[in-house]
């Protein structure tokens, strides 16, 4: 229960993070945002209307959301629904405010990173609490657990379609090439700053190899299956160079989200063990994650 509601109150807090995000940072700056939320804010600035946004979020995050809980999970839909809820009662109830001048020679630059910074805060808040901020971060769940790549790099894939839909809207409106490249510049530079934040805080698609080095193998093969049921782990014999003593290597290849658990609870077993890790990629896909949600 308890944890139940900590989890909630941090899908909370990254839905507000998210719209502050997006009302006082990236819409501003007027980038292109990823995925349908990248449609809707073409078609806001083409308009110059700031409720086309949120009507047509609204609209497109239903539509998402319906996806998450037949391809995801309903646990994961609903926690999207809580976290998309909170975010479109946010856009519409902040109060206005003018942190920097948007245009590209005053602090456009500042607006793009530091909102880039938020989104990412605010969608590894929500993931980590087995939610999403919506759009394509339901589809980054989804792929993510398909193909087992971190989450944040489905946004780049999603952003191609959207940011190319939202320059050729800034062109019909202003008719200028030499803007069309600018916030094509710095639209890119919100992406990165964006997925870049989640992946470093969000892990979970992550992996790495675990190796532990140590006199008793059973004992760390049996800490790794007392923390992680889902996990298996292979041994190989060894000799000392210098004691000449014989020693095992048990590695495990785990999520960078299991990492801390599982290094806390084989230094508890065998206090006098050597062990370290490194990334690793291109495992094979039948390489089991639990689900989000």
């Amino acid at each position: 229960m308890i944890q139940n509601i900590k989890e909630y109150l941090f899908i909370l807090c990254g839905g507000i993070i998210y719209a502050i995000a997006l009302k006082y940072f990236v819409l501003p700056s007027k980038v292109i945002l990823t995925g349908t939320e990248g449609v809707a804010a073409a078609l806001s600035y083409y308009f110059s209307n700031y409720w086309v946004f949120i009507s047509l979020y609204t609209v497109f995050q239903l539509l998402l959301l319906v996806f998450a809980v037949f391809k995801v999970s309903r646990k994961f839909a609903l926690r999207s629904f809580f976290t998309v809820g909170t975010i479109i009662l946010f856009l519409a109830i902040l109060p206005e405010f003018h942190f920097a001048q948007p245009e590209s020679q005053n602090e456009r630059i500042i607006l793009v990173l530091f909102g880039g910074l938020l989104a990412g805060v605010a969608k590894a808040l929500a993931f980590k609490s087995q939610g999403s901020t919506g759009d394509e971060d339901i589809l980054g769940a989804y792929f993510a657990m398909k193909y087992l790549k971190p989450v944040g790099m489905i946004a780049v894939f999603a952003a191609v379609g959207s940011t190319g839909f939202g320059l050729w809207m800034d062109y019909l409106k202003n008719g200028d090439f030499e803007g069309v490249v600018n916030t094509l510049m710095y639209t890119c530079i919100y992406i990165f700053a964006s997925s870049e934040t989640l992946n470093n805080l969000y892990r979970k698609f992550q992996l790495t190899m675990f190796t532990v080095i140590t006199r008793d193998h059973k004992i760390i093969g049996k800490a790794i299956r007392d923390e992680f049921d889902h996990r298996t782990y292979t041994v190989q014999s060894g000799v000392g160079g210098h004691s000449a003593e014989e020693f095992s290597m048990v590695r495990a290849i785990i999520t960078k989200e299991e990492l801390p658990g599982l290094i806390h609870a084989v230094e508890e077993r065998d206090p006098d063990c050597f062990y370290y890790h490194h990334d690793i990629e291109g495992v094979s896909k039948r390489y089991y994650i639990t689900p989000i949600g």
